[in-house]
């Protein structure tokens, strides 16, 4: 084996960002305090950039939170167009009030599904467009299709993404039962046609503790990406100025470390961060250190330890 393939690979950011997008004017709903945090970018289907966001603090009554969206021609693009609120929670679909937590969509198909936290589990929506969601709904008009809690213990279960792997999605989000934050999978067997787009497996623990620590925000916003025959998990601890993210790498899409740090390989000082590749090229989004809007770099894999250029 060359010494090149017993190299470990990490994420390495290369600078400028560029900003794709501010905090937005909710008319009625607008707060000081409002903030764009968990959000995802995709490509619609007129090959333009989607970019949702969960916006916390408004005034949209409940949890305070809703999804407003934005428009990019090119992914290299500053300043997205400003489209305006996405969605909202809705009671009737079992949604908490103002509850509307971490969008996340994927193309499968001809088909775009966005996952999304409804303040206590995971929901689907899906689109043709890549742009007006539609929630999919079980037999009893719930939009939710699974969740941590229990009867008796509220555990937020929040933050999915979804990466499919041959006929298999593998759907990661967090939760925090008992007021401990780790990052969990379930194993979705594709359905093929219609609104069931797979049939979802039971809940696996893949990352906690650790030096990441075990509170309840020590596994947020989990993102994982197959590179190089590798699968590496972006973790985030802390936003803001202090922000991080820890980075780890794994054989198995089902084990991440669980308090265990052997297969942690990286920081980063951002939070919430997606990884997109496009063209050839990866890029890293992640919020502003404000928590004022999302900003997009490129991004580079290096061998572990080199050092970060100015």
């Amino acid at each position: 084996m060359s010494a090149q393939a017993d190299k470990v690979l990490v994420p390495q950011i290369e600078e400028p960002w560029w900003t794709i997008a501010g905090n937005p004017d909710l008319g009625k709903w607008n707060s000081e305090k409002q903030q764009p945090v968990d959000f995802a970018i995709w490509q619609a289907a007129d090959g333009t950039w989607q970019l949702w966001s969960c916006i916390r603090n408004t005034n949209c009554g409940g949890n305070t939170r809703l999804f407003y969206r934005w428009e990019g021609r090119k992914l290299t693009d500053p300043d997205w167009k400003p489209i305006g609120i996405a969605m909202t929670a809705d009671e009737q679909y079992g949604e908490a009030p103002g509850g509307l937590q971490a969008p996340f969509g994927v193309r499968l198909d001809d088909t775009y599904w966005m996952f999304y936290g409804n303040w206590h589990g995971i929901c689907l929506a899906r689109s043709r467009d890549g742009k007006t969601f539609q929630r999919v709904l079980d037999d009893k008009g719930s939009s939710q299709l699974f969740t941590e809690d229990t009867a008796t213990m509220r555990a937020n279960t929040r933050d999915p993404i979804v990466l499919p792997v041959g006929d298999k999605l593998y759907c990661y989000y967090t939760a925090y039962p008992n007021q401990q934050g780790a990052v969990y999978c379930r194993v979705g067997e594709r359905a093929g046609t219609g609104d069931t787009l797979a049939k979802w497996g039971p809940s696996r623990i893949v990352a906690f503790g650790g030096q990441a620590g075990s509170g309840p925000y020590s596994a947020e916003c989990p993102f994982v990406a197959a590179r190089f025959g590798w699968y590496y998990l972006f973790r985030t601890q802390r936003y803001g100025r202090n922000a991080q993210s820890l980075v780890y790498r794994s054989r198995s899409l089902l084990d991440f470390g669980v308090n265990d740090d052997r297969y942690l390989v990286a920081s980063l000082p951002v939070a919430a961060p997606e990884i997109i590749h496009h063209e050839g090229q990866d890029y890293i989004a992640a919020l502003l250190p404000s928590l004022k809007g999302i900003q997009v770099a490129r991004l580079k894999w290096v061998p572990q330890n080199t050092k970060q250029e100015q």
